[in-house]
């Protein structure tokens, strides 16, 4: 019998000979859901093995979890049985997050345990605090006189004309009241940042000489408003990446940029939406030879993947609900977590190669800058969809469901064969059973084979042109 699958608040272990593993199981889905359930006596693939329970072994358990997880918790350990087998369960919860097992902190990410670095637990430490006093609804140091009336009444009319209020515009303190965006009389963060000149607010936005942060061809940036720095940014880059000429019907000419100006807004915006509203950091744009970056310092939360929003029906995690919201009105952002489905289908429809990267005090929307680009004669639409290292044969052979991280996988194999899957793990950003299963797909789909034994084997692309 098959007792279920291990998720973000489950997990199976065969024995308590396990029971290492299991403290830091109980840890992680604490930090992640604040709470699960554990049973020992079932494989982690669902089939129950049961296992022998006695008082001093259910003793054991408990006090392990008593000795081990800081702060303190008060589990049910008991015996249950399942499919006619004996077997442990162990139910817990917890609000006073972060918990730490012997001194260390691990998060829940699908089905998986992570320890969490240092810096890693500081950023979840100050996450949290933030989800109980947010940023955006706090008040700010500003004053009704500091609003700028002309933006705030632009605002309200695009909200009006995408339907979304049903209100017409009546001043500033009329206008901030009904968008519930002030208190005691004063503008709150959110209408700081949206409505204020002095937002406090920066983007940087730099080009360089080659692949590498090293010689500048120019350098500028722009202090205002969210929507100010979204244009001020939208424009930078629409100046400085390439445009090509097409002919449609009627040989009327069309411009056409290398990267979508859609997926490109669409960064903009959630780079904002989902910054860390105090962070001494500023939102950066940095154009290189081979991609455009755009950068916000607000990490990714950990118990998600990027893709999770392409591939699944994922609920949106919301950094800054109120501004979020508030955005939302005019169609600035889509409050549903919408923007990085919307940027991945602008770049599947123009053939452009992307990234969700994530980084130690922040996030990264990568667009690859296609060198030369292959069009199709009777679409007259780019038919590569990934960077140019593969070939357009090579890159046909792709699923349409493969993510950005099977494409770089790929590149890592190409690189190096003989890479461990703990290095590609690394190499990537996901765990060891992430790239185990990833390379699997790759098999199945043909696109690699390995070559000599689990240990001392390798990895290697199938060439297209060799197949019979």
């Amino acid at each position: 019998m098959l007792y279920g699958q291990e998720s973000e608040s489950l997990e199976f272990k065969r024995s308590t000979g396990e029971l290492e593993d299991a403290l830091e199981d109980i840890v992680a889905m604490l930090n992640k859901s604040g709470g699960g359930e554990l049973y020992f006596g079932i494989r982690n693939d669902g089939e129950v093995i049961g296992q022998q329970v006695g008082a001093t072994t259910l003793r054991t358990v408990s006090l392990a979890i008593s000795n081990h997880i800081a702060p303190v918790i008060f589990p049910t350990v008991e015996k249950v049985i399942v499919d006619n087998k004996s077997c442990i369960k162990v139910t817990f919860d917890g609000t006073d997050t972060p918990y730490y097992c012997r001194g260390r902190a691990y998060i829940r990410v699908s089905e998986e345990s992570k320890l969490m670095s240092p810096a890693k637990v500081k950023q979840f430490i100050k996450t949290q605090l933030a989800t109980l006093s947010p940023w955006d609804s706090e008040v700010s140091d500003l004053t009704l006189d500091d609003i700028d009336d002309k933006q705030l009444k632009a605002f309200v009319d695009k909200a009006i004309e995408e339907k979304r209020i049903d209100w017409q515009y009546a001043g500033i303190e009329d206008a901030l009241s009904k968008l519930e965006l002030i208190a005691d009389g004063k503008p709150l963060n959110a209408a700081k940042v949206l409505f204020s000149t002095r937002s406090g607010l920066e983007i940087q936005m730099a080009t360089f000489a080659t692949t590498e942060r090293l010689t500048f061809l120019d350098i500028s940036n722009a202090m205002g408003t969210i929507k100010e720095l979204v244009d001020a940014g939208e424009m930078y880059i629409k100046k400085i990446m390439l445009w090509r000429a097409e002919f449609g019907d009627g040989m009327e000419r069309h411009e056409v940029p290398e990267v979508p100006v859609e997926a490109i807004r669409e960064a903009l915006w959630n780079s904002y939406a989902h910054r860390l509203g105090d962070s001494n950091q500023n939102n950066e744009i940095a154009i290189y030879k081979d991609r455009i970056e755009i950068y916000n310092p607000g990490t990714f939360p950990e118990e998600v993947e990027p893709e999770d929003y392409i591939t699944k029906t994922t609920r949106p995690i919301q950094r800054n609900k109120l501004l979020a919201r508030t955005m939302y009105y005019p169609r600035y952002i889509e409050r549903f977590g919408t923007g990085i489905k919307r940027i991945n289908d602008a770049c599947v429809e123009a053939g452009v190669a992307y990234e969700f990267r994530r980084e130690a005090l922040g996030f990264t929307v990568v667009f690859y800058r296609p060198k030369d680009l292959v069009l199709d004669p009777v679409t007259g639409k780019p038919k590569a969809k990934f960077p140019d290292r593969f070939s357009d044969r090579f890159s046909d052979r792709f699923p349409e469901n493969f993510s950005e991280r099977e494409r770089h996988l790929l590149e890592l194999i190409a690189a190096d064969g003989k890479q461990t899957s703990e290095a590609m793990a690394d190499s990537l950003g996901v765990s060891r059973r992430t790239i185990t299963k990833r390379l699997g797909l790759l098999k199945e789909s043909g696109l690699i084979i390995r070559i000599g034994s689990d240990k001392k084997g390798y990895w290697q692309i199938v060439n297209p042109d060799t197949e019979a």
